[in-house]
């Protein structure tokens, strides 16, 4: 394969890789993106979509559980199987990424299938099937890698067959039980799937509470609620052994205690590994955990980064909002620079827990006069009216000098979109005065925060 020069060229093709590398060829440029796995990254194969089809059905499984309370009479068997069969012919088409690079190089771009790894300033050189491909691009290149999962030092972990995320997703059979290393996002929500489809459920966190970026209220909520559907969780007890038999896994805690489970899943967060990448050949830290952006995305002198990577959230719609500057800055748009104040995360547990902003901790930490006011779901009158399932709370933290909110927390069903309204008071730093003069629909979800509000005064 020989070597080319071209206008820019795509280190990494997931959402936010794909959405420049698209803009850009839109445009008329010369592109290369590059890939050694799947064209469209984690999201849609391995994470948010296949993951929230899973919550989807074990939703539909815990609202029928509450038939007796509300309404007649229900008895549930689970069945992964429609859900396994969604997740493989719906989602992600058998895990064929045939589709996705059509869509792309109908933008004009072209794609490759390898490895990319930065040798020089402008220069990229990939790893393929058919050998070493030099690229070198003119005007840009762009860094979206992605992450792998993290693997913790565990003594005896890395020998056995363990799941990640990815495993897990392309089941077709659940494990009787499982024990989940990791209290974070991807960790309660495979719990909660898998306990609601019958398997015995244990989750393992090293630290002091799940969900540990998130509001305190917010993870003891979900503690009690993973109680009730019989879900185990030990925190501040963390995993020193693992061993497999061939059949199932002993993990053993620190604390001494020994698990017996058929399958473990290890959810203990991701990394990016920048030497492989070579961003020491920009002069980039590349024993960092992640690569330093500009608000306009800029690594270094003809480099942009997006996504994970830079350290801003491991989502989806951080790395596409990213992309959109850095494609505008390529091209001399001129972007607004990046603003992450308002920048929300959800989930997609059942109640769903959804963040904005600053938590309390963080908006103490960084020496803001602070006030809270919560306020329990159950006590308003949609969350009455609703019944079993109406578990949660919303909390909003307001900096006090400037009389605006600078974080909000809602635990809630759909508490994702309840929390639209509190994303758009933080970013556009509306005062709580106008915030108190809203009318808010009757009876919503939502209208729950004038008792929040309500709180913050006492």
């Amino acid at each position: 394969m020989p070597d080319e020069t071209v206008d820019a060229v795509v280190v990494g093709m997931g959402p936010g890789g794909e959405y420049v590398a698209g803009q850009l060829a839109a445009a008329g440029l010369d592109v290369l993106g590059v890939d050694h796995r799947l064209l469209g990254g984690e999201c849609p194969y391995f994470a948010c979509i296949p993951t929230k089809m899973m919550l989807r059905g074990s939703g539909v499984l815990a609202e029928a559980r509450r038939v007796p309370e509300l309404a007649g009479t229900s008895r549930v068997w689970p069945d992964w199987t429609p859900v396994a069969d969604r997740i493989s012919d719906e989602a992600t088409s058998g895990w064929d990424d045939r589709e996705a690079v059509s869509r792309f190089e109908a933008t004009g771009g072209r794609f490759l299938r390898g490895t990319g790894r930065v040798t020089a300033p402008g220069e990229v050189t990939v790893t393929t099937s058919e050998g070493e491909h030099v690229v070198r691009a003119r005007r840009a290149i762009v860094l979206n890698p992605g992450t792998e999962p993290k693997v913790p030092p565990v003594e005896g972990l890395a020998d056995t067959p363990f799941w990640t995320n990815r495993e897990a997703v392309r089941t077709r059979r659940l494990p009787t039980s499982i024990a989940v290393l990791g209290g974070g996002p991807v960790g309660v929500e495979f719990a909660q799937v898998l306990a609601r489809f019958g398997t015995e459920t244990t989750v393992i966190e090293s630290g002091p509470r799940l969900l540990s970026h998130y509001e305190p209220e917010a993870a003891s909520l979900l503690t009690e609620l993973f109680a009730d559907e019989g879900i185990t969780v030990r925190t501040e007890d963390p995993a020193s052994g693992v061993r497999h038999d061939g059949s199932r896994f002993t993990v053993e805690l620190a604390s001494g205690e020994r698990l017996s489970v058929e399958r473990l899943l290890v959810a203990t967060g991701r990394r990016t590994d920048l030497r492989a990448l070579g961003v020491g050949a920009l002069g980039l830290d590349e024993d960092a955990d992640t690569v330093e952006v500009d608000e306009r995305m800029r690594a270094a002198d003809g480099v942009w980064a997006v996504g994970d990577v830079t350290g801003h959230g491991a989502f989806t719609h951080v790395s596409v909002y990213q992309a959109r500057i850095a494609a505008d800055d390529i091209l001399g748009r001129d972007p607004v620079p990046a603003d992450y104040r308002a920048s929300p995360a959800v989930v997609f547990t059942d109640p769903e827990v959804a963040a904005v902003g600053l938590t309390e901790a963080e908006a103490r930490e960084r020496g803001l006069p602070v006030r809270t006011g919560t306020t329990e779901i159950p006590s308003s009158t949609r969350g009455w009216i609703h019944g079993p399932g109406n578990a949660g709370l919303i909390k909003v933290v307001v900096d006090t000098e400037r009389d605006i909110p600078v974080g909000a927390t809602v635990v809630a069903p759909s508490g994702g979109e309840v929390l639209g309204a509190l994303a758009v008071a933080v970013q556009t730093q509306v005062h709580m005065a106008q915030l108190r003069r809203m009318i808010l629909a009757f009876p919503t979800f939502h209208r729950a925060l004038e008792s929040a509000l309500d709180d913050v005064d006492g």
